[in-house]
């Protein structure tokens, strides 16, 4: 079974905002992590005032490169920033889905 949007957004909601770390490209993702996250929060105005209004950017594609780069990183990380980098991961992750449901949101026409 399928996360679906509701639920999805109920637990980005829910979910604390991940740590930066002590590596520097760990330090710089979880900045465009909160980039990103500004972006998805028009999903906000969606559940609550039932505004569609989506961000002027590829939100999407900015999720997916930054989860890209986070899973590239493992190697060169201590076993703690390991840690902090699946939990940017994850929530980047969790954004894209609520991003991507969102956008698929059937909403009558004009």
């Amino acid at each position: 079974m399928a996360l679906g949007f509701i639920d999805a957004y109920t637990l980005w909601c829910d979910l604390p905002f991940p740590r930066s770390g002590s590596n520097k490209d760990l330090i710089m993702a979880r900045s465009d992590l909160a980039l990103a996250d500004e972006y998805v929060t028009t999903v906000i105005r969606y559940v609550e005032r039932g505004i569609y209004k989506p961000a002027p950017v590829d939100v999407l594609a900015m999720l997916e490169e930054l989860m890209e780069r986070i899973g590239g990183l493992g190697d060169v990380l201590s076993e703690a920033d390991r840690s902090i980098a699946r939990s940017q991961h994850a929530y980047a992750a969790l954004m894209h889905l609520v991003y991507r449901q969102f956008l698929e949101i059937d909403r009558p026409s004009a």
